[in-house]
């Protein structure tokens, strides 16, 4: 099939090459732009009719109704990771254009990267490595700093109990760590204890990591007065995404001491990070790794293209969005 008579597809993210010249075998594939910035004059004029799928991740979105508008033929978006939270889900569902994600395909791998973030802080990994590269490590002894709270015993609230919390909260069960959970739905078949709401968790817990569902509804759950309730032995892990905290109420409360520690994958507008947060030994920040394996690099595209593949062939897609 030569390029024309392919249909078109707006790829906004700079996926793996595996996953691009796959695309391009079913698509004539425009993109990605070369800033952040997405808007409609950026795809040329005489390819807007052709674009019938638009590639994305969840925290760049399609561009909004403004994009959709000046793309009459779109039928279908992907969401490559698992997020959907700046996609714009009102007029997808106006014009019915399929949104779908990769579901469950890197939950394995955010789940591993859960719980070494919760280790980096607790045990403070990430502190202990950068005390001993200034060469402040001048005499032996195990009492460098106050104990801390170790897994085994302690009370590890898992907020959301998707396809990543459930990971999550199985590895860190193996730690001899009491798990408990809140999620927008009572689970009947695990056995960890339910809290009815995130300000009760936060008050139950020790160490809290957030796996929530990627979408506007939890943006800023985590704010000061949540963290509060964590209190001050607490330690917040967030692997979601990153308006599900609010970053500065969150870098207040580490400084003042409200909260010990925190660890963050995920940040609010990436690969922008709030100031202070850069400043604080008792954060420790990754670039948004979580999903970042090969395997799960791998599901995720053949997610992606099984879905394309069963829309343009009219068969119901795997993995589709709920569109509220």
């Amino acid at each position: 099939m030569s390029t024309a008579e392919k249909p078109g597809l707006l790829a906004l993210y700079h996926f793996s090459p595996w996953f691009t010249e796959e695309l391009k075998k079913r698509f004539d594939v425009f993109g990605p732009f070369p800033t952040r910035e997405i808007a409609p004059h950026m795809v040329p004029e005489d390819f807007r009719p052709r674009v019938r799928a638009i590639a994305t991740v969840g925290s760049i979105g399609e561009g909004g109704r403004a994009m959709l508008d000046a793309l009459p033929n779109v039928s279908i978006i992907h969401c490559y990771g698992t997020g959907f939270e700046r996609m714009d889900l009102k007029t997808a569902k106006e014009r019915g254009i399929v949104i779908t994600n990769a579901a469950d395909s890197n939950a394995s791998a955010v789940a591993d990267v859960a719980v070494g973030l919760l280790l980096a802080t607790s045990r403070r990994i990430a502190e202990g490595d950068r005390y001993i590269r200034a060469g402040r490590w001048e005499r032996r002894g195990a009492h460098l700093w106050p104990p801390i709270l170790g897994l085994k015993g302690a009370k590890v609230g898992i907020l959301g109990l998707g396809a990543i919390g459930l990971r999550v909260a199985t590895r860190i069960a193996a730690f001899e760590a009491e798990v408990g959970y809140h999620s927008r739905t009572k689970k009947a078949d695990v056995p960890w204890a339910y809290l009815p709401s995130a300000l009760e968790l936060a008050e139950w817990c020790d160490f809290l990591i957030v796996a929530l569902r990627s979408d506007a509804s939890n943006k800023h759950i985590i704010n000061m007065e949540l963290l509060k309730k964590l209190g001050p032995l607490g330690h917040v892990v967030n692997i979601s995404r990153g308006m599900a905290v609010d970053e500065a109420a969150l870098a207040d409360a580490l400084e003042a001491g409200v909260i010990a520690g925190a660890a963050l994958d995920v940040f609010e507008e990436e690969p922008i990070v709030h100031p202070k947060l850069r400043k604080l030994d008792n954060v420790v920040m990754t670039p948004h790794l979580g999903g970042g394996t090969r395997q799960a690099n791998r599901a995720m595209g053949e997610t992606a293209l099984a879905n394309f593949d069963a829309h343009f062939a009219g068969r119901p897609v795997l993995t589709p969005v709920p569109m509220y």
